[in-house]
């Protein structure tokens, strides 16, 4: 019996060497980081780190241990949290949504802003906990009342679940400022990568809210906005660097829009949409939006190929605004609130961000626009990793408290 086990336990050791060794010999060896991204070998670590994660995701999901969303939550969330001595912390839950509010400590005569913070991760990672730090310090040093809210997510909730439990907790939030000291004229949605969709969506969807106080500012970082082209000079240019690269951004794509992950080249190639679809929109998303500087590291422009009509029945959810916030209507555009964009050179999304401010200026709505040059996809997220914590998320933090403060 013993034999059998240390058998067992020895099989398992040098399987899990393999896959740590396999990784490290594919990734970071292989993966390419731009020379303008600061610290390029702690962004390989830390790469190979979320491969490795991804990998025995993968490995657990085949062996129906449990799913790769749950998997890389589940280590993403094993570090403890740290508290802020000048910030309060509480939990709790609008109906079955779990909120975590932060609240200044010092005490105040007068209101504060509020901030409803939507977290990234595709629907497949991120969580209160993976960005604690940043709606901490998002509070301490913006003076603001953080509302973080933790929608469900993958694999047992897809889309539109998450837009629907923010908007929900959104609404509550709005209907109990009162009770969290906040001001109903500075109240700001927020979020980044799919949270930052998801803020924008909100807003969308309360312009028409009389009975609700008004969004004053919608802050977006590195927002995905859009889910029809696939080959913007962005994702041209940025779809193997990580931390979002397009192997694993297909997964989550797939996933959270709940289609099969075989039509990947169909969407590449733009054949998941009729002619008709991409002439209708193509005065927001043509490539004449962008402005040429962001083109020079390469693009060539790719006409879409005749559509797949098994595909479009399918992947036909990247044309609702729930989805895909930047193709909606200009009336309802028009009347969103000031708007603060952050975009990353090297991030697969970065037109996401260009093509969204140009149809909000077009519109006169104003935009605060900040753009990190050696910024990649989820970097904000690393602001309180300690070894793996990157320059540009301090600055990307400063710039949004200081747009708060000018509020």
């Amino acid at each position: 019996m013993w034999v059998l086990a240390l058998i067992f336990l020895a099989a398992a050791c040098v399987f899990s060497l393999g896959v740590t060794l396999w990784v490290i010999c594919s990734q970071f060896f292989i993966v390419h980081i731009p020379a303008a991204v600061g610290h390029p070998v702690k962004l390989r670590v830390l790469h190979c780190i979320f491969q490795l994660l991804v990998t025995w995701g993968m490995i657990f999901e085949k062996l129906r241990i449990c799913s790769t969303p749950q998997f890389i939550r589940f280590v993403h969330d094993l570090p403890p949290l740290k508290y802020d001595p000048d910030v309060v912390v509480t939990d709790f839950r609008f109906g079955t949504i779990p909120v975590k509010l932060y609240e200044p400590k010092a005490p105040a005569c007068t209101l504060k802003p509020g901030i409803v913070y939507y977290h990234g991760g595709g629907g497949a990672m991120g969580s209160l906990k993976t960005h604690h730090g940043i709606c901490s310090r998002l509070c301490k040093e913006s003076d603001s009342v953080v509302l973080a809210v933790g929608y469900r997510q993958l694999p047992k909730h897809k889309f539109p679940v998450p837009v629907r439990d923010c908007l929900v907790a959104t609404i509550h939030f709005l209907k109990s400022l009162d009770a969290y000291g906040v001001d109903p004229a500075r109240v700001v949605v927020c979020g980044d990568s799919l949270g930052g969709g998801i803020a924008t969506v909100v807003c969308q969807k309360l312009v028409d809210r009389p009975d609700l106080p008004r969004i004053r500012a919608q802050i977006l970082i590195y927002a995905s906005l859009q889910a029809l082209d696939l080959q913007t000079p962005s994702f041209q240019q940025n779809k193997n660097i990580p931390l979002l690269n397009w192997s694993f951004g297909c997964y989550c794509f797939s996933q959270y829009l709940d289609f099969s992950s075989s039509w990947q080249e169909v969407i590449v190639k733009g054949a998941h949409l009729p002619a008709k679809v991409w002439e209708k929109y193509r005065k927001w998303l043509g490539p004449e939006n962008i402005p040429e500087r962001f083109k020079k590291r390469g693009y060539r422009p790719m006409p879409p190929e005749p559509v797949n009509e098994a595909a479009y029945l399918e992947v036909s959810a990247v044309l609702d605004v729930m989805c895909s916030p930047l193709i909606a209507e200009d009336d309802v555009v028009s009347q969103l609130p000031e708007t603060c964009i952050v975009s990353c050179e090297y991030d697969v999304l970065r037109d996401d961000s260009l093509l969204y401010k140009k149809r909000l200026e077009d519109l006169g709505v104003p935009v605060t626009w900040r753009h990190m040059k050696d910024g990649f996809h989820g970097v904000l997220s690393t602001i309180d990793m300690s070894f793996f914590h990157f320059p540009c998320s301090t600055r990307i933090l400063n710039a949004l408290v200081h747009f708060m403060k000018g509020l």
